[in-house]
């Protein structure tokens, strides 16, 4: 089954006017890194072309036909040029007041992709577009929305997601210890929901989210009337997990990945997705709490975090603040992760001689 990338054109193609009218020559202006990146999706993915526009009362006094095509032409040509070709084009000309069926984020215009699923995957296609009304138009479809300038979305992303792939995963683990469920987005923008009956166990996992730039989603209840070993073990168990899955083929990542001061302390956190797990632990904690977590849990973390997703792990930290030391050492691991997730897709293959991580 083919899928499609269902692409609006002014404000995702071209940069939308103040006026919302593309009809002359002298108001286009691509978007950046439109050109690249839809190229290399053309060449390199099988997705069909499909371009959805709202034109609001095209070929009415407001927006004369002959103002429009030329401009349209234009762009159409300037594509082209690039190796962008569209296999359909599909324009709704109605005013938002006429409520057509066929308006974005109405699905008339698109429903004969929808009623044909022995030919077109709906499921694995994707809107791109800019407003919230091309996420509606996914929802509506049932397809998979990209919108740029949401949550740091660029051209740069869509095109790595699109040729890539998402890269989230999903663990419960029970035992008669703990009930763990994580979710995880190597490529969110830092969205944290996070919840283990541990309130600096919750602040410091948070920092892993929110500095790494990815999503993450933990949720833990575990037997913390007898102590706070199980919890954070399984955790940390049910975190690499996931990193591991999220990870897939590792295909175009950097692999590697951070030293980070925090007020009196440097904090050395280095990691390589190699597939081996190790851990080197250089830090000292003098009081037996920070917050509601014991100091020798901290070890414990990431001897388990590392043997879960299968990375090396060498961690040092100086100073003389614990919190500090221990916030640092989480927010640099959070920073090491994003480095070593980052993907090329230009250079797209696994980084390592043996031809295996």
């Amino acid at each position: 089954m083919k899928r499609i990338l269902f692409i609006d054109r002014d404000g995702t193609l071209v940069e939308e006017p103040h006026d919302e009218q593309v009809d002359a020559l002298e108001k286009i202006r691509f978007t950046r890194g439109m050109f690249s990146n839809l190229a290399l999706l053309r060449q390199k993915t099988d997705f069909l072309f499909v371009m959805v526009s709202n034109q609001d009362g095209l070929g009415t006094p407001s927006f004369p036909e002959n103002t429009f095509w030329p401009a349209h032409n234009f762009i159409l040509q300037a594509l082209e040029g690039e190796g962008i070709t569209f296999d359909d084009i599909l324009i709704d000309r109605h005013f938002p007041e006429d409520n057509a069926p066929t308006r974005k984020p109405q699905t008339g215009l698109v429903e004969k992709y929808m009623n044909r699923p022995d030919l077109y995957d709906i499921a694995g296609s994707y809107i791109i577009g800019d407003r919230e009304t091309d996420a509606q138009f996914a929802r509506n479809i049932g397809c998979k929305s990209l919108i740029l300038g949401r949550d740091g979305m660029t051209w740069d992303k869509i095109a790595e997601l699109v040729f890539a792939g998402e890269r989230t995963a999903h663990v419960k683990r029970t035992t008669k210890e703990t009930d763990i469920e994580v979710s995880l987005n190597l490529d969110g923008a830092g969205h944290c929901d996070i919840s283990t009956g541990l309130g600096f166990f919750d602040h410091m996992l948070e920092q892993i989210g929110k500095h790494g730039g990815m999503d993450l989603s933990i949720h833990c209840k575990g037997d913390l009337n007898v102590d706070e070993h199980h919890t954070i073990e399984d955790t940390a168990l049910a975190l690499g997990e996931c990193l591991l899955q999220a990870l897939g083929s590792k295909r175009g990542i950097e692999r590697y990945g951070y030293s980070l001061p925090m007020d009196d302390c440097m904090c050395h956190v280095c990691l390589d997705f190699g597939g081996r797990p190790w851990l080197v632990w250089q830090a000292e904690f003098h009081r037996e709490h920070v917050g509601d977590m014991p100091t020798e849990m901290f070890l414990h973390f990431f001897k388990s975090l590392s043997d879960a997703a299968r990375m090396n792990l060498f961690i040092k930290a100086e100073g003389q603040n614990e919190h500090h030391k221990i916030e640092g050492i989480f927010k640099a691991l959070a920073r090491s992760l994003k480095m070593a997730v980052k993907r090329d897709i230009y250079h797209y293959e696994l980084p390592s001689t043996k031809g295996t991580l």
